[in-house]
Protein backbone atom coordinates (compact mmCIF):
# COMPACT_ATOMS: atom_id res chain seq x y z
CA UNK A 1 0.00 0.00 0.00
CA UNK A 2 1.40 3.87 -1.18
CA UNK A 3 0.16 6.77 0.42
CA UNK A 4 0.32 10.12 -0.60
CA UNK A 5 0.02 13.31 1.79
CA UNK A 6 -1.44 16.41 0.74
CA UNK A 7 -0.88 19.17 2.52
CA UNK A 8 -3.61 20.50 4.76
CA UNK A 9 -1.63 23.44 7.36
CA UNK A 10 2.06 24.35 6.04
CA UNK A 11 4.72 24.38 8.85
CA UNK A 12 4.37 28.13 8.81
CA UNK A 13 0.68 28.06 9.41
CA UNK A 14 1.22 25.88 12.19
CA UNK A 15 3.89 27.55 13.85
CA UNK A 16 2.30 30.87 13.87
CA UNK A 17 -0.85 29.21 15.80
CA UNK A 18 1.34 27.62 18.18
CA UNK A 19 3.22 30.80 18.78
CA UNK A 20 -0.47 32.58 19.44
CA UNK A 21 -2.00 29.69 21.55
CA UNK A 22 1.42 30.31 24.07
CA UNK A 23 0.75 33.75 24.01
CA UNK A 24 -3.62 33.31 25.34
CA UNK A 25 -2.61 30.67 27.67
CA UNK A 26 0.68 32.76 29.04
CA UNK A 27 -2.33 35.62 29.61
CA UNK A 28 -4.42 33.39 31.00
CA UNK A 29 -2.60 31.71 33.39
CA UNK A 30 -0.63 35.25 34.89
CA UNK A 31 0.88 34.61 37.87
CA UNK A 32 0.20 30.71 38.05
CA UNK A 33 2.07 27.89 37.40
CA UNK A 34 0.85 25.43 34.45
CA UNK A 35 1.06 21.25 35.12
CA UNK A 36 1.09 20.67 31.60
CA UNK A 37 0.28 17.28 30.79
CA UNK A 38 1.21 15.82 27.41
CA UNK A 39 -1.08 12.98 25.67
CA UNK A 40 2.08 10.49 24.12
CA UNK A 41 2.93 9.73 21.44
CA UNK A 42 0.79 12.28 18.81
CA UNK A 43 0.56 15.43 21.12
CA UNK A 44 4.96 15.44 21.49
CA UNK A 45 5.83 17.86 18.55
CA UNK A 46 3.22 20.16 19.63
CA UNK A 47 3.86 19.96 23.21
CA UNK A 48 7.45 21.21 23.15
CA UNK A 49 6.68 23.71 20.88
CA UNK A 50 3.53 25.00 22.76
CA UNK A 51 5.56 24.95 26.26
CA UNK A 52 8.70 26.67 24.54
CA UNK A 53 6.17 29.75 23.87
CA UNK A 54 4.45 29.97 26.99
CA UNK A 55 5.62 32.48 29.18
CA UNK A 56 4.25 31.22 33.43
CA UNK A 57 6.06 28.74 34.67
CA UNK A 58 5.63 25.20 32.76
CA UNK A 59 5.72 21.99 34.96
CA UNK A 60 5.99 18.85 32.00
CA UNK A 61 4.87 15.40 32.42
CA UNK A 62 3.43 12.87 29.93
CA UNK A 63 0.99 10.27 29.87
CA UNK A 64 0.30 7.37 27.09
CA UNK A 65 -3.25 6.25 26.66
CA UNK A 66 -4.20 4.21 23.91
CA UNK A 67 -7.89 3.46 21.97
CA UNK A 68 -6.19 3.03 18.54
CA UNK A 69 -3.77 0.57 18.33
CA UNK A 70 -2.81 0.22 14.62
CA UNK A 71 -6.41 1.37 13.70
CA UNK A 72 -7.29 4.20 11.98
CA UNK A 73 -10.72 4.04 13.93
CA UNK A 74 -11.02 4.63 17.53
CA UNK A 75 -12.07 1.68 19.54
CA UNK A 76 -13.63 3.62 22.46
CA UNK A 77 -11.86 1.77 25.49
CA UNK A 78 -9.16 3.77 26.96
CA UNK A 79 -6.04 2.33 27.88
CA UNK A 80 -3.66 4.40 30.42
CA UNK A 81 0.02 2.44 29.06
CA UNK A 82 2.10 5.29 30.83
CA UNK A 83 0.69 7.23 34.07
CA UNK A 84 1.61 10.53 34.91
CA UNK A 85 5.35 10.83 37.25
CA UNK A 86 3.85 13.28 40.20
CA UNK A 87 -0.02 13.95 42.33
CA UNK A 88 -1.93 16.23 40.43
CA UNK A 89 -3.65 17.94 43.61
CA UNK A 90 -3.95 21.10 43.74
CA UNK A 91 -2.39 21.98 40.30
CA UNK A 92 -3.59 23.78 37.22
CA UNK A 93 -3.80 21.27 35.09
CA UNK A 94 -3.33 21.17 30.72
CA UNK A 95 -4.15 18.79 29.26
CA UNK A 96 -2.13 18.82 25.42
CA UNK A 97 -3.29 16.87 22.57
CA UNK A 98 -3.00 16.42 19.05
CA UNK A 99 -6.45 16.27 17.95
CA UNK A 100 -9.78 15.98 19.77
CA UNK A 101 -11.40 13.35 17.50
CA UNK A 102 -14.83 11.80 18.97
CA UNK A 103 -14.12 12.81 22.30
CA UNK A 104 -14.16 9.62 24.35
CA UNK A 105 -10.09 10.05 25.12
CA UNK A 106 -10.48 13.01 26.61
CA UNK A 107 -13.54 12.89 28.28
CA UNK A 108 -12.19 10.08 30.19
CA UNK A 109 -8.64 12.12 31.14
CA UNK A 110 -10.70 15.26 32.03
CA UNK A 111 -12.46 13.47 34.51
CA UNK A 112 -9.64 11.62 35.34
CA UNK A 113 -7.58 14.35 36.56
CA UNK A 114 -10.48 16.08 38.43
CA UNK A 115 -10.97 12.94 40.51
CA UNK A 116 -7.20 13.19 41.04
CA UNK A 117 -7.80 16.51 42.67
CA UNK A 118 -6.68 19.00 40.10
CA UNK A 119 -7.45 22.51 40.63
CA UNK A 120 -9.01 23.00 37.43
CA UNK A 121 -8.57 21.36 34.01
CA UNK A 122 -8.45 22.79 30.61
CA UNK A 123 -7.45 21.34 27.03
CA UNK A 124 -5.28 22.39 24.14
CA UNK A 125 -5.62 20.52 21.08
CA UNK A 126 -3.93 21.33 17.97
CA UNK A 127 -6.63 20.07 15.70
CA UNK A 128 -10.82 19.80 16.60
CA UNK A 129 -12.82 17.55 14.21
CA UNK A 130 -15.79 18.52 15.16
CA UNK A 131 -18.06 16.12 12.36
CA UNK A 132 -16.49 13.29 14.40
CA UNK A 133 -17.75 14.25 17.75
CA UNK A 134 -19.85 11.49 19.65
CA UNK A 135 -18.83 13.24 23.58
CA UNK A 136 -19.53 16.73 24.26
CA UNK A 137 -15.98 17.95 24.79
CA UNK A 138 -14.71 21.35 23.92
CA UNK A 139 -11.10 22.31 23.86
CA UNK A 140 -10.18 25.67 25.58
CA UNK A 141 -7.61 26.51 23.79
CA UNK A 142 -7.68 24.97 19.70
CA UNK A 143 -5.05 25.21 17.04
CA UNK A 144 -7.37 24.11 14.23
CA UNK A 145 -10.61 22.75 13.09
CA UNK A 146 -10.19 20.39 10.31
CA UNK A 147 -12.33 18.21 8.43
CA UNK A 148 -13.06 14.43 8.70
CA UNK A 149 -10.09 13.38 6.97
CA UNK A 150 -7.16 11.13 8.36
CA UNK A 151 -4.25 13.23 9.19
CA UNK A 152 -0.61 12.97 9.22
CA UNK A 153 2.51 15.23 10.40
CA UNK A 154 3.44 17.21 13.83
CA UNK A 155 3.16 14.14 15.95
CA UNK A 156 0.14 11.84 14.22
CA UNK A 157 0.49 9.21 12.77
CA UNK A 158 -0.58 6.46 10.39
CA UNK A 159 0.97 3.39 11.65
CA UNK A 160 3.48 5.08 13.27
CA UNK A 161 4.65 6.50 10.23
CA UNK A 162 4.56 10.39 8.93
CA UNK A 163 4.83 11.75 12.45
CA UNK A 164 8.06 13.52 11.45
CA UNK A 165 6.21 15.60 8.91
CA UNK A 166 6.52 19.19 9.96
CA UNK A 167 3.66 19.73 8.28
CA UNK A 168 -0.18 18.59 8.88
CA UNK A 169 -1.27 16.41 5.74
CA UNK A 170 -4.16 14.51 4.70
CA UNK A 171 -3.42 10.85 3.80
CA UNK A 172 -4.30 9.74 0.50
CA UNK A 173 -4.33 6.00 -0.20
Amino acid sequence: MSEQIEVLLSEEEVDARIRQLGEQISKDYAGKDIYLICILKGASFFACELAKRITVPVFLDFMSVSSYGKSSESSGVVKIVKDLDEPLQGKHVLLVEDIVDTGRTLDYLMKLMKDRGAEDVKLCALLDKPDRRVVDVRADYTGFPIPDEFVVGYGLDYAQKYRNLPYIGIVKV
